[in-house]
């Protein structure tokens, strides 16, 4: 028993020290890799510029927003519009979407707002209750595919471009379809149970409220409206904290990936890299000129930075515009990948996270990825027929 005791320490020991092995050979290799071209002072400034950055400008204003839209869904929520909507659009989003028609109210807020904005009003156990486990995980893939729309499609008619945006719109749908079917394939595969499990506990249920009950009094009106603001605001509150750690440790990756030296070099600003996902873009651009009608290899930036950020994404068009690379066919399927994606890298592990599946993030990373790809593709081929 000794000696069998010992052997399996042996073992363990000896796959402890491979794995701890291999992680530094990585963390070397990457961060070294970025140091060696950066310079390590300015890189280590760049890190934590660029998170500071994205700490106070992204994550505080999702904070906000998850705020706003858990006051929102918990007052929608209070009053009955889930139901109505539930019974209202579930003959199209079963078919299509394979989600209960209140789904739609996830796909309304975080069009109005940003991904987070599901993970907000899916922590309402009356909205929950709609859902079975497998549906209701989902609601990550198909968040994310509408998050920022309004503020994509709103920059985009901006710049001059009024069809295009429409045309992107419909790629991001169809690549939403795509998104949250697969998740939904992705799950029952590795978990069949969840197909007939509830996502709202039956303890859960207990809590629910006579929606069509009316009030006698405005005080009665007044403090239900009050109750939902705040109980809705509180847990936004919690889902803009749990969403922190993902923005700032993947975007920051992203970042530093993506975007190149500043005017004066390398001098530790934030939002400074190597330019690594472009340089590799620029090897198969072919695939993509193939796949998304891009006449130039610089354009791949949008949807690479996509992936982390759209609104970083975003503040690349007046570049490509100015040097003339951008053209029709692009402002649609930088529409469709840029809502459709809108920053899942960096925003699908906090949300999933916050839900408790961490483990099947890769899952939900896998199935989004695809979704986009298939957004950008539709795109570009209804640019060719309408446009």
């Amino acid at each position: 028993m000794k000696s069998t005791h010992l052997s399996a320490v042996g073992v363990a020991k000896k796959k402890f020290s491979f794995s701890g092995v291999l992680c530094l050979f990585w963390v070397l290799l990457i961060f070294g890799g970025i140091g060696h071209v950066m310079g390590v002072a300015p890189m280590m400034k760049t890190i934590m510029a660029t998170a500071h950055d994205l700490l106070l400008n992204t994550c505080l204003f999702l904070m906000a927003v998850c705020v706003l839209t858990g006051a929102l869904g918990r007052i929608l929520v209070e009053f009955g519009v889930v139901s109505m909507l539930q019974r209202i659009l579930q003959p199209v989003m079963k078919p299509v979407f394979n989600l209960p028609g209140v789904a739609s109210l996830g796909a309304v807020m975080t069009f109005l707002s940003d991904n987070p904005a599901i993970i907000t009003i899916s922590k309402d156990k009356e909205f929950a209750r709609y859902f079975k486990k497998f549906q209701f995980i989902s609601l990550t893939n198909f968040g994310t595919a509408f998050g920022m729309g309004l503020l994509v499609i709103i920059y985009m008619v901006s710049l001059g471009y009024i069809v295009e945006p429409l045309i992107g719109f419909a790629g991001a749908v169809t690549g939403c379809v795509v998104s949250t079917r697969c998740m939904q394939s992705f799950i029952l595969r590795s978990h069949p149970d969840y197909r007939d499990l509830e996502a709202a506990d039956e303890v859960c249920r207990e809590i629910e409220k006579t929606e069509e009950a009316g009030t006698d009094s405005e005080e009665s009106l007044f403090t239900r409206i009050l109750n939902a603001v705040l109980d809705g605001g509180k847990k936004g509150v919690e889902v803009g904290l749990s969403i922190i750690p993902g923005v700032l440790v993947i975007s920051t990756l992203v970042m530093i990936l993506t975007f190149g030296p500043g005017p004066d070099g390398y001098d530790g600003s934030a939002y400074q890299g190597v330019e690594f996902l472009p340089w590799i873009a620029g090897k198969v651009n072919f695939v993509f000129e193939w796949l998304f009608g891009f006449q130039d290899p610089h354009l791949i930036g949008f949807p690479i930075t996509a992936l982390g950020a759209v609104g970083a994404a975003l503040s690349l068009l007046p570049k490509f515009i100015s040097e003339g690379w951008i053209d029709s066919n692009a402002v649609c399927v930088f529409t469709a990948i840029g809502m459709c994606w809108s920053g899942y890298l960096s925003t699908h592990t906090a949300m999933l996270d916050s839900m408790g599946y961490r483990n099947l993030t890769s899952k939900a990373i896998l199935a989004h990825t695809i979704g986009g790809l298939v957004a950008a593709v539709v795109a570009h081929l209804l640019a060719l027929l309408i446009l």
